[in-house]
């Protein structure tokens, strides 16, 4: 559907003043000014975010009692286990915590469940073994555990020590574990709640090292563990779509760094075989379309447990054969991809009036729950609502599904306000889970239609396209360019800055490329300075684009390196004929 386009206020004495400042250019100024920095002090602190900006771990809720209890069962010599997720997220808060284990002395092991047959979360099967195997032993969960009151109850039972660190929303009851770490825990007030489970895992290891060390500090060798660490958390962070601010973003930013100097050699075996090896510095999007997907298609596929041994593996020979392995599953779980949103589309297209509803719940017997996810997000990108998928189990008469959000939807609001028909959910506001008996889902179909249309009224701030300046394209030289991305990482709730160019002519014909023919590359001029841009997945602009003699485009600018030689590149997000290229603007600040 067409979309607005949305300009900040022009504010230019605070342009000016930034860019005075901060010594910056004036197109970097204009972006800062449109995101709300209102002063040189706050684009200091928003440009040179510094590890020191990281709060103490002590004071995320549950760390320290967590800390005291693992050094505590490491000096008793007792065996630990970290009982992780299958996803992104889950898979590096798993590694991570094992290699701090291991550094301490730990006898160590993790358990991964088996997306398939067990689902997301605490098991009791899986507890019952691992009392079993290893009686007494401590258990960590890692991104998972919050919403399982009854499994930890089952834990203390089992005569097992348990402890939950989790981020995910929680229950009415809290459950009653030996220590619980969430950032958001009722009747607590850590001041950054965005955390992810790879994240709260960082803040537990950091607290076990400074245990370690003199109480404060942690020892050279946990020092250095540390700063090799906070790439993996880095990597759970940018693939769980957490908001890049705050905490999250010092993460990313100096864990993008450590992937590049400090990568274990599991991750050096999966950045050689996804081609980023020879990169002098990675991206957010390097994580979230490169690393994070294949390390998600084990987990998607079944397999998530290889992807742990990646990450934890000191053996070079044995890390090459996994990222070969991850790389394969990879391009089998796009495969399956592209043949469920095709079908889930068609699904659509026979039932129209499904789409009049504020949210889409769909359903097959043919897809595959570890790729339902991934699908539900592109459908959401298309039809601007929340989107359920089920995979139903025939055998079982049970569907697994996963939900995706659009814009401020709650999700696990709705879940719970709708959780009659469900066997079992769980998740946050963006993202959820849940099970649900076959002969349920129409009802449950009908409940969720019902109350995303009352709840889910996009505001403008979700529908239109934010543009933070227009500009010409003789603005974008390659250094302007280079200093945009002082503004990343770029993610959730710091995207990668949007302009606007009018008047623009096709320098020549658009061309269809890629596979199947799906994008676009078009030759660019505005006011003689010609560019090239990409577009995603729109070939089919390409014939109402020739039939205008001038448009306006709305794009973000990218470097292009090929063969030694750097040039700006621009993908473009959206065009218009430039006589329809009316901007809505956002009203100047109440000062």
């Amino acid at each position: 559907m067409p979309r607005n386009w949305r300009y900040p206020h022009h504010n230019e004495p605070l342009i000016r003043q930034l860019a005075a400042g901060l010594k910056v250019p004036a197109i970097l100024a204009q972006v800062l000014a449109a995101r709300d920095v209102a002063d040189p002090e706050s684009g200091v602190a928003f440009l040179e975010s510094k590890l020191t900006e990281l709060h103490d771990p002590d004071r995320l809720p549950g760390i320290a009692a967590a800390a005291d209890r693992v050094v505590a069962a490491v000096k008793a010599k007792r065996r630990v286990t970290v009982y992780g997720d299958y996803d992104v997220d889950g898979v590096t808060a798993t590694a991570l915590l094992w290699h701090c284990l291991r550094l301490a002395g730990a006898t160590a092991d993790y358990y991964i469940p088996r997306r398939l047959d067990e689902g997301y979360g605490l098991h009791a099967d899986a507890l019952r073994t691992l009392a079993a195997e290893h009686p007494g032993q401590l258990v960590i969960t890692v991104d998972c555990g919050i919403a399982s009151p009854a499994e930890a109850d089952l834990a203390r039972e089992l005569g097992l020590e348990l402890i939950i660190t989790d981020h995910h929303l929680y229950g009415a009851t809290i459950p009653a574990a030996d220590a619980v770490c969430h950032p958001r825990l009722p009747g607590t007030d850590y001041p950054f709640g965005d955390l992810c489970g790879a994240g709260v895992a960082f803040k537990l290891a950091w607290a076990i090292c400074q245990r370690l060390g003199d109480g404060k500090r942690a020892s050279a060798s946990m020092r250095d563990f540390l700063m090799s660490a906070v790439g993996l958390a880095a990597i759970g962070t940018v693939a769980d779509c957490v908001p890049l601010l705050g905490e999250n973003r010092v993460i990313v930013r100096y864990g993008l760094g450590s992937l590049v100097q400090r990568s274990s050699v599991g991750l050096k075996a999966l950045l050689q075989c996804s081609g980023l090896a020879d990169k002098p510095s990675l991206q957010a999007e390097d994580v979230a379309f490169t690393i994070g997907p294949r390390i998600n298609a084990a987990g998607r596929l079944g397999q998530a447990r290889l992807a742990v041994e990646l990450l934890t593996t000191d053996n070079a020979e044995r890390a090459l054969g996994l990222a070969a392995y991850l790389e394969e599953q990879n391009k089998i779980r796009q495969t399956v991809e592209r043949k469920i949103l095709k079908q889930a589309r068609e699904q659509i297209e026979a039932h129209p009036h499904w789409l009049d509803s504020g949210g889409l719940v769909l359903a097959s017997a043919e897809w595959h729950p570890g790729v339902i996810g991934i699908v539900a997000s592109r459908l959401v990108e298309q039809f601007q609502k929340p989107v359920v998928m089920l995979a139903i189990n025939v055998d079982e008469g049970v569907g697994q599904g996963s939900a995706r959000t659009f814009g401020r939807f709650d999700l696990h609001a709705a879940l719970s306000a709708c959780s009659e028909p469900l066997l079992q959910f769980g998740g946050h506001q963006a993202a959820a889970g849940m099970r649900i008996k076959v002969g349920d889902i129409d009802r449950f179909r009908d409940l969720f239609a019902a109350f995303a249309t009352i709840h889910h009224q996009p505001t403008d701030d979700e529908t239109d396209l934010t543009i933070d300046a227009e500009v010409r394209f003789a603005d974008l030289t390659v250094k302007a360019v280079k200093d945009l991305e002082r503004l990343g990482p770029f993610g959730r709730a710091n995207p990668r800055p949007i302009f606007a160019a009018t008047t623009v002519r096709l320098a020549e014909p658009p061309r269809k490329m890629g596979e199947g023919e799906r994008h676009l590359a078009l030759r660019l001029a505005h006011y003689g300075e010609t560019l090239r841009a990409i577009s995603f997945g729109n070939a089919a602009w390409a014939e109402e684009l020739v039939s205008h003699e001038s448009i306006a485009v709305c794009f973000q600018p990218q470097i292009n390196a090929f063969r030694g030689r750097e040039s700006v590149e621009l993908r473009l997000l959206d065009w218009r004929p430039a006589t329809t290229a009316a901007p809505v603007t956002h009203p100047a600040p109440q000062l």
